[in-house]
């Protein structure tokens, strides 16, 4: 079973959505938020990265940052850019990035299956990435970006969206980098109860992206649940605000990895040792690698492809299989010494929209001496280590097009 619940969504009115509609807080650093935020005094980065609205030298941690965020959305809220529906209800949000098209359901999920891996996850998370969603959720008493969710597609909820989506939508705009984003209001009673009834048929739900988000709205509902005498069930924040895609509508690009340096090997070194466990080509241009267990590096300003040995691999094992271990495991770690990469300030990762040319101007600048072009892992293998109870390594999934914020707010102390 799979709860999800409508809710009075905290939103634009129509003619604001364009100008409130932000990237998410962890995909642009504060520097950037705050040059995109220039002469905008509406976009949503007020509320989810507060401080670009304090002096710089403030700590991002600070609770002067958290306070900012909330006297923020309350700003947007009294100068009627942002109101509540009247009544709960669902949401429907659709994407169009070039050729492809995701739509999904906005809803509140429940935070009680999320821990008990009814909604699966996949990834470990850092705690202070967690702290920081906690403050912000407990100090805004909201969720202010969704969860990215995920299911195993069904034909009825298929057929449902393509039917409703033929109405005049809420919100209809393409942002600045040409995706198109648009927003449909559910708040009759028969499509509600269909929803909930056909996510209740469900096993489970899975998150593709918002580790972070989720794990704090866990922790935020033992707090308040744990502070509330009268305590029922029902409460607001026994909820999360989520965004849920069929599984065959997901994008996942490549996450691409670059590394300081050789770990004391010169090149040719490197290049030998690397043709134990790789058959190492030359390549004369960059190219992403178009199979599983092919890779592409970029070293001394040549390109090479590198494809795993069949020693290598271990196809029985839903995480050991993925490009992304079969890399840490025979080059990462063994050759150039990055043991964890979640804390080895050696290697930083590069999301494949930004494409192999970032990949060489890292490397180009002498900022880094290697990169390495990876397969993108499949929604497969992510819901399969998910229902395995297994982690995968860290930054395996890119999603694009990403869920702007600011187009549904969850307040967690209103019902």
């Amino acid at each position: 079973m799979s709860v999800i619940r409508p809710f009075r969504g905290l939103r634009p009115k129509p003619e604001y959505a364009s100008r409130v509609a932000a990237p998410p807080y962890d995909v642009l650093n504060s520097d950037e938020a705050r040059e995109m935020a220039k002469g905008k005094p509406y976009i949503f980065l007020h509320v989810n990265k507060p401080e670009i609205d304090l002096d710089p030298s403030v700590d991002h941690y600070s609770p002067l940052v958290y306070q900012k965020g909330a006297q923020n959305l309350q700003k947007f809220i009294a100068d009627g850019i942002i109101g509540f529906d009247p009544e709960p209800c669902l949401y429907i949000y659709r994407q169009i990035m070039g050729s492809h098209v995701q739509t999904g359901l906005v809803a509140t999920t429940s935070v009680e299956e999320y821990q008990q891996n009814k909604i699966k996850k996949h990834e470990f998370t850092r705690p202070d990435k967690e702290d920081d969603r906690v403050n912000h959720i407990d100090a805004l008493n909201a969720q202010v970006g969704p969860v990215f969710l995920t299911y195993k597609a069904k034909p009825a909820i298929d057929a449902f969206v393509k039917d409703f989506c033929r109405q005049e939508p809420e919100f209809d705009f393409t942002t600045d980098d040409g995706i198109r984003h648009t927003v449909w209001v559910v708040n009759d009673s028969t499509s509600i109860r269909f929803l909930v009834d056909e996510f209740a048929r469900m096993d489970a739900l899975y998150v593709a992206d918002g580790h972070h988000r989720s794990a704090a709205a866990s922790r935020i509902y033992d707090m308040r649940k744990k502070a509330n005498a009268n305590h029922s069930g029902r409460e607001p924040y026994g909820f999360f605000l989520s965004v849920i895609f069929p599984h065959d509508q997901m994008y996942i690009m490549d996450y691409n990895r670059v590394v300081k340096d050789l770990n004391g090997l010169s090149a040719e070194k490197f290049l030998t040792q690397l043709g134990e466990k790789f058959e190492v080509h030359k390549s004369n241009t960059a190219e992403k690698p178009a199979v599983k267990n092919r890779f592409s590096m970029y070293l001394n300003h040549q390109w090479y492809r590198l494809t795993a040995r069949p020693s290598v691999l271990n196809p029985s094992d839903p995480v050991e299989r993925l490009d992304v271990s079969i890399l840490q495991k025979h080059c990462l770690a063994p050759l150039l010494g990055i043991g964890d990469p979640r804390k080895d300030k050696r290697i930083d990762f590069v999301g494949g929209i930004r494409g192999l040319a970032e990949l060489e101007k890292r490397v180009d600048s002498g900022e880094m001496q290697v990169a390495f072009a990876l397969f993108p892992t499949s929604i497969e293998d992510l819901m399969s280590i998910a229902d395995a109870g297994q982690v995968m390594p860290p930054k395996s999934t890119w999603f694009e097009p990403k869920l702007r914020s600011g187009l549904v707010v969850h307040k967690i102390d209103i019902e």
